[in-house]
């Protein structure tokens, strides 16, 4: 056995999927299914065999084995999603080196940015660093806060990182992808983040992929300073502390979205363990869709101000696009979340979080501040502005609560705008589960068997050599899986198929799943019996026919032959 399938035969890939998906248990089999990590949809098509360790989604389309789904969830090369997997449990890598330049690019890159981590934290505790220092303490951000976060501090002078990574060997090809170092015009590097706070960011298996640097200087803009994408760093699928966060997220089955860095870090130290923020942009869709893998509640705690309110407002259309159930949580006193802890406590905080309203309310709120509702005119403009946001409602009787509420809320009959909504709702479709095949039961079952219990193949090819599979619409499939070796599992048997048998193996594997237990000698004996069945049918149907055609053209003889082979069918 070579090492990688060494490594996914130790690896349960159920237990990897389940730190990205929430899996539930598909009746007590072997299938576990979920919402798919990605594409949007409403319904679950996702799912995991644990025994064949394998993944698929009948939504999108993707499916794999393990090392496949860490490839897409973490956008990594194939060598580097070997070496997290075995790193995680524990699995020793062969002493060669195995890379593509795709992945020693990367790897560098994570080094890199290891070493610009070290460097930035020596220099927030050097004397450097003791504006930065004065500043997070002004902020209430202990030392241990500090330590824990990674926070840092790059110095002025424009050449320290430069220097370090130079000195380390790195290539200026290197040294420029890396975005952490621009190039002046004679070749020669200096460092981006110059006298600034620094708060590193992280993947969600929680490798340093970027920095965001905080101006300290009054006139230095931009305010925040971001990493620019890199091989290693997208911005728009990365959301701030998510891999400290989404334990939390899960066990609260919610998640708090804050618009900033220190915001994040303030609610932490108050014992709010599962807020994230997005890194320096607006929200994406592809940020939803990684925290709703791990929650489809989110409550958006922006600060108060209009620049805030109206991120706040762009946030919730992004969040109801891609189905997540949204609450608003709006601070008074026209403080932040990292002003509001730390003026009214952590106590204080929870106590709004518990309560604060669905969306819907904070909608029309805003929708009553921007226009007169005494007016005809403003009634209809802020009928428009809401009606979109309640269509977004997954439940039908629950819009229609809401679209009645509406009515009163803005002094217009209920009927006129329950029509208006049901003119307007959108039809949505939601996605089946699993796909349906025409598949017979008795090829699923029996290759489901053969699958379970490969010591059974040769003995099954034998009997079914002499029959014609043509008719079976798992023909190629079952061809294939018998001619395996007898080691052989799921994952060799993929392999070897076109694209189109692969999709029907995998729907007839996780659709109508019968229990491992079921899988036994005498159920596959039954299936091959029950196919000799068939295949005896179909031939005494086919002689049939051309008796039938014979006669009609007047063939006696060839019709008394075909006569004469079907009595001698029947007897065998």
């Amino acid at each position: 056995m070579g090492f990688i399938e060494e490594l996914k035969s130790s690896v349960d890939i159920v237990a990897v999927v389940g730190q990205y998906v929430r899996l539930k248990r598909a009746g007590g089999g072997q299938r576990w299914v979920g919402l798919c990590p990605f594409h949007t949809e409403k319904t679950p098509s996702f799912s995991v065999h644990a025994t064949h360790q394998f993944f698929k989604c009948f939504g999108c389309g993707i499916g794999g084995d393990v090392i496949r789904f860490v490839m897409e969830i973490e956008r990594m090369t194939f060598w580097e999603a070997v070496k997290l997997l075995a790193e995680r449990h524990g699995i020793p890598l062969p002493r060669r080196e195995f890379a593509d330049a795709e992945t020693r690019l990367r790897a560098a890159l994570y080094r890199m940015h290891e070493l610009a981590a070290e460097a930035f934290r020596r220099g927030l505790q050097e004397s450097v660093g003791a504006g930065a220092r004065q500043y997070l303490a002004a902020r209430g951000v202990s030392p241990r806060l500090q330590e824990e976060f990674g926070l840092g501090y790059a110095d002025a002078s424009g050449s320290t990182l430069a220097r370090l990574l130079e000195r380390e060997g790195f290539t200026p090809e290197e040294l420029e992808a890396s975005g952490l170092l621009l190039r002046r015009a004679d070749g020669s590097f200096f460092d981006r983040f110059r006298g600034r706070l620094i708060f590193p960011i992280h993947s969600e298996s929680g490798k340093i992929v970027a920095f965001a640097g905080r101006a300290l200087e009054a006139g230095d803009e931009p305010k925040y300073l971001n990493s620019p994408e890199t091989p290693i760093y997208r911005k728009s699928f990365v959301l701030y502390n998510l891999h400290r966060a989404r334990e939390a997220i899960r066990r609260l089955d919610q998640a708090v979205l804050v618009e900033g860095y220190m915001d994040v870090i303030a609610l932490w130290g108050a014992g709010v363990r599962h807020a994230v923020a997005s890194c320096g942009t607006a929200l994406t869709p592809q940020q939803v869709r990684v925290l709703r893998r791990h929650s489809e509640n989110v409550v958006v705690n922006f600060d108060p101000d209009a620049a805030g309110a109206g991120a706040a407002e762009r946030s919730i259309q992004v969040l109801l696009d891609e189905s997540v159930r949204v609450r608003i949580l709006e601070l008074d006193g026209g403080l932040d979340p990292d002003e509001y802890v730390r003026q009214r406590g952590a106590a204080a905080y929870q106590a709004r979080l518990d309560r604060a309203p669905g969306y819907f309310h904070w909608l029309a709120d805003r929708a009553r501040a921007r226009w007169d509702l005494n007016t005809t005119e403003g009634r209809l403009s802020a009928l428009r502005f809401l009606l979109p946001a309640v269509q977004r409602l997954p439940d039908r009787l629950e819009r229609a609560a809401v679209a009645s509420e509406l009515a009163s809320y803005l002094g217009i009959e209920a009927g006129s705008v329950l029509e208006h909504f049901r003119r307007s709702a959108e039809r949505k479709q939601a996605m089946p589960a699993v796909i349906k095949s025409a598949v017979r039961p008795v090829e699923k079952i029996l290759i489901q068997c053969l699958l379970a219990r490969p010591e059974l193949r040769s003995e099954v090819a034998a009997e079914l050599a002499g029959l014609d599979l043509g008719a079976l619409a798992t023909r190629r499939i079952l061809e294939t899986l018998l001619a395996l070796e007898q080691d052989a599992g799921y994952a060799e048997l993929e392999a070897r198929l076109e694209e189109g048998d692969r999709e029907l193996l995998a729907t007839l594997v996780l659709a109508d799943e019968v229990s491992e237990e079921a899988l036994t000698a005498d159920q596959a004996w039954a299936c091959v019996e029950s196919l000799r069945t068939m295949g005896r049918e179909a031939e005494r149907n086919r002689l049939r026919s051309l008796i039938r055609q014979a006669e009609r053209v007047g063939d006696l003889e060839e019709a008394m032959r075909l006569t004469a082979e079907l009595a001698r069918l029947d007897r065998s």
